[in-house]
């Protein structure tokens, strides 16, 4: 049986010493911050603060996928060096990446006849993938096949649930997301939007929230609701944040004093930059497991 490399996109919002402790190489997306190119390489470049300190001073940004030719290039040395391909890509409900991933998959197939690739569409975004790729890279340790693995990431993907809320509303409004009246009464009144990622792999809005501490207890609400096996929930969790730490470590105390037999501790990650520049500083996000493969609001 040959052996394979499990990999993925920059996008899943984990850390280069995570990435390469769990020998998960990835592609790296792009991102423009005030019309320059910026390698989103999970902040080894430009590093979150800087991004998000720029956004706060009215610094415009914008994103760029992976195109099949960048992906072509990412995964043809794999290949040739006789291992076979799994390949994660983030959700094609935010981006259309997959689809590049995909084109990239087919030339090769002819190029390489021998090896095996798949490309999964996640349905899942920053550390919310990246979760979804780091319990994949444990089912591969335990001796997982490829093609197991592929049927178990497209039959269990649904079950990784996200939950964001955002203290800043400006990049939304910049990006056309909350028109600005909206924006602007939120903001009056300290409204917090609570959202989750669907079925479909799409962000949507969930509630309003009136403030921080209760959307933030709201979070761990929809956690108490819905993690598999309730309070004695026994995965990992993951979290992710733009330049609000504090808030982020709020959750994740009392996430961690709900769920006592969750693995280790809440790992919060940064923001990136492709995902940071759609949401700006402000971003909070939890991420966690569900029994059943449907993301309930």
């Amino acid at each position: 049986m040959a052996e394979y490399v499990l990999s993925c996109c920059s996008t899943a919002d984990l850390s280069k010493e995570h990435l390469d402790s769990r020998h998960i190489p990835y592609v790296c997306f792009h991102f423009f911050l005030n019309g320059e190119e910026r390698l989103d390489d999970l902040g080894i470049t430009t590093p979150p603060k800087e991004l998000y300190d720029a956004i706060r001073a009215g610094a415009s940004t914008r994103t760029a996928q992976v195109n099949a030719d960048e992906y072509a290039a990412f995964f043809r040395p794999i290949l040739a060096s006789g291992k076979d391909l799994i390949h994660v890509a983030l959700s094609s409900g935010i981006s259309g990446t997959v689809n590049s991933a995909q084109a990239a998959a087919a030339l090769l197939r002819e190029e390489f006849p021998d090896r095996k690739i798949y490309i999964v569409d996640s349905l899942c975004a920053s550390s919310g993938f990246g979760l979804f790729v780091d319990k994949l890279a444990d089912l591969r340790d335990e001796g997982m096949g490829i093609d197991e693995l592929y049927r178990w990431a497209e039959e269990n993907k649904l079950r990784l649930n996200h939950w964001f809320f955002s203290t800043d509303l400006t990049t939304y409004i910049r990006g056309g997301r909350v028109s600005k009246t909206a924006g602007f009464v939120g903001g009056l009144l300290g409204i917090c939007p609570l959202l989750h990622v669907n079925n479909l792999g799409q962000l949507e809005p969930v509630a309003k929230i009136p403030s921080k501490k209760l959307v933030r207890r709201e979070m761990v609400k929809k956690m108490e609701a819905q993690a598999m096996d309730g309070y004695d929930y026994a995965e990992k969790v993951f979290m992710c944040q733009s330049d609000c730490i504090e808030d982020a470590q709020k959750v994740a105390t009392e996430v961690e004093a709900k769920f006592p037999h969750m693995k280790g501790k809440v790992l919060i990650n940064p923001i990136g930059g492709v995902i940071g520049s759609h949401t700006g500083p402000g971003t909070v996000a939890l991420f966690f497991w569900t029994k059943e493969p449907d993301r309930k609001r």
